[in-house]
């Protein structure tokens, strides 16, 4: 499959992650996220940059839901952050629908906790 950004084809799996997490841009987040029918805002991007910051900064760390709860927590400045906030971001899963915009691979993370 492929996704088609700013007139440059995008190789995507049959999942629509790509194929090549070092070709993501925020364009192609964004086309990512249109096609997941998600409005990015400021608090969404943050997510972003973090799975990203921890997938190749940390050998490839796939942060469960509950640990992004608690940095982005600590990031917003929110001592007690609720999981339904970042459900309704992320309705599929923070975790794997993140990392789908993200464009990072899929994750083989098995749980949401």
């Amino acid at each position: 499959m492929a996704l088609d950004v700013n007139g440059q084809s995008i190789e995507t799996t049959d999942n629509g992650y790509l194929v090549d997490a070092s070709a993501w841009t925020k364009e192609i987040g964004q086309a990512l996220a249109d096609g997941e029918g998600i409005e990015m805002t400021d608090k969404h991007w943050d997510v972003i940059d973090y799975l990203r910051d921890e997938h190749f900064n940390n050998g490839g760390s796939e942060p469960n839901e509950r640990t992004i709860l608690k940095d982005m927590g600590k990031k917003w400045g929110e001592k007690r952050l609720s999981s339904k906030v970042m459900y309704e971001m992320f309705p599929l899963m923070p975790s794997k629908q993140g990392r789908k915009i993200a464009g990072l691979p899929q994750s083989t993370r098995k749980g949401g906790y």
